[in-house]
């Protein structure tokens, strides 16, 4: 056991509890945060701020000199820029890419390194273990371990805990391990991490479990809810993000129904959501970012269960880029345009507004949707270079001075409020989020699923409105068939954004 303040580790220790917050809040504990992204930064901030010493590690050397510089490589954090610059000038927070020295300084290691899918949709550890290979080559007796990556249930036992024991030399009762899931959200990280949300904490044994409550209890000022086992405590960051993708899933089924019923459903959804224990996400063109399309394949790769619920929700929210493609191609029809020979602008890359993040956007399905019938596709976005994903980049500023048959709104960010819809040639405009108002305007809107105000889908009425439009539409040469789906998704609070 770990039995005086000489060299000081919060698992198995004989000091006194409260003594050993005020070391950890001292500084005397030393952390290593390991990965340095759009949550770890963050998460290292704020270490810093309650602990005092904080090494962060990243494998990105110019992410490194930025931090040691005392600047903040992420984008769209509130609070971050003065956070990183105060902790450094500090002496609380530097940076390194060398883990394993960084892991023979600390007794405190926390992982927040992304876990993303393979090939074939089944988790890949490699980032995790690469870093607990780091880890195990600093690690000592009273350490404690706690993995924030979302990970696989049953990883912190099966692969992090041998992983550790077997190139560290350590028994596994030697050092402390716990999985303590994030709850985070791009855009209010340090609001979140600093306590929006109970914190939940399992460890590998009890010890763990009570050493990491003890880290969290100062970090967040919400509460620690300890869970029995670290399985546990995975599965329930799994779980919120599964809940998402089936609760999506089902908002863009009743989507789908918009058309045939004559009315939105948006304002349905709204409208039921009043009842507290109805609680339905939006339709929309697709879900993206690396948590809600991933976390159910981590529970798909291993499950002995057939778990058709969540694979049919995964299998609708994949293709809700095609079916958004596909309604445009329906309403360019209708007018008499052709898609492959259509040009098409799809307003905004990535995944979310105001959020540097692409992974799984959909807006990359639909220019590859768009790309593949035929399509000429040009892209805005003020966040990345839409050349990046297969479209010809147009600044938001010379819209007017381009012109396009259709437009796809998969993304509204906040600098497309200014574009100047009635200066723009007539075209056709599919919403997939119900953001831009087109009244007064020459274009023609489809907005997936309806408005929340009570629109179909096209046109300002119910289903006799519809029918009404589609029999003019026939009447001028266009077609009978009308639009029958629409899809989407939801923005993703508490989700990680490693």
């Amino acid at each position: 056991m770990v039995g005086d303040e000489t060299d000081v580790g919060l698992y198995d220790s004989t000091v006194d509890p409260e003594r050993q917050r005020d070391l950890l809040t001292d500084g005397e504990i030393p952390v290593a945060v390991y990965g340095l992204g759009k949550m770890g930064l963050p998460l290292a901030g704020v270490y810093a701020e309650t602990t005092g010493a904080v090494t962060g590690v990243d494998i990105d050397p110019d992410v490194v000199d930025r931090i040691n510089g005392g600047e903040n490589h992420v984008v769209g954090e509130p609070g971050l820029d003065e956070l990183v610059a105060e902790q450094v000038d500090a002496g609380r927070l530097e940076a390194t890419t060398e883990g394993p020295e960084a892991a023979a300084n600390a007794r405190i290691h926390v992982i927040i390194v992304p876990t993303l899918l393979d090939d074939d949709d089944d988790p890949n550890l490699a980032t995790v273990e690469s870093v607990v290979d780091d880890i195990a080559a600093g690690l000592a007796p009273g350490d404690l371990v706690i993995a924030e990556s979302t990970l696989p249930p049953t990883s912190c036992r099966d692969v992090i805990r041998p992983h550790l024991e077997q190139e560290s030399g350590l028994e596994d009762d030697e050092f402390g391990l716990a999985f303590c899931p994030e709850r985070t959200s791009s855009g209010r990280a340090l609001e979140d991490i600093r306590g929006a949300y109970p914190k939940v904490v399992g460890g590998i044994d009890d010890e763990s479990t009570r050493a990491a409550s003890v880290v969290y209890d100062e970090l967040s000022s919400n509460e620690v809810h300890p869970v029995s086992d670290a399985t546990t405590a995975e599965a329930v960051k799994v779980f919120e993000g599964v809940y998402r993708d089936v609760n999506i899933g089902l908002a863009n089924e009743l989507g789908r129904l918009a058309d045939e019923l004559g009315i939105s459903v948006r304002e349905a959804i709204g409208t039921a959501n009043d009842l507290p224990m109805c609680q339905l996400h939006d339709p929309g063109p697709g879900v993206g970012g690396h948590c809600i399309p991933f976390y159910p394949h981590f529970l798909l790769s291993q499950a002995e269960e057939p778990m058709d619920l969540t694979r049919t929700a995964r299998r609708l929210n994949d293709e809700m880029p095609a079916v958004t493609v596909d309604r445009l191609e329906r309403e360019l029809e209708a007018t008499g345009d052709d898609l492959a020979d259509a040009s098409v602008v799809v307003l905004g890359i990535t995944y979310r507004a105001g959020v540097e993040e692409t992974r799984a956007s959909p807006a990359i399905g639909v220019i590859d949707a768009l790309r593949d019938a035929g399509a000429d596709v040009a892209g805005v976005d003020p966040l990345v270079d839409p050349a990046d994903y297969g479209a010809r980049a147009v600044d938001v500023d010379d819209l007017a001075d381009e012109s396009f048959d259709a437009a796809i709104v998969v993304t509204p960010h906040a600098e497309f409020e200014a574009i100047p819809w009635a200066d723009l040639e007539p075209m056709v405009v599919v919403d997939g989020r119900d953001a831009i108002d087109l009244s007064g305007t020459p274009h023609r809107r489809y907005t997936l699923g309806g408005t929340a105000d009570g629109r179909p889908p096209r046109g300002d009425g119910g289903a006799d409105a519809i029918a009404a439009d589609e029999r003019s539409l026939t009447a001028d040469g266009g077609t009978d068939e009308r639009p029958t789906e629409t899809d989407g998704t939801l923005e993703n609070p508490g989700a990680d954004d490693v």
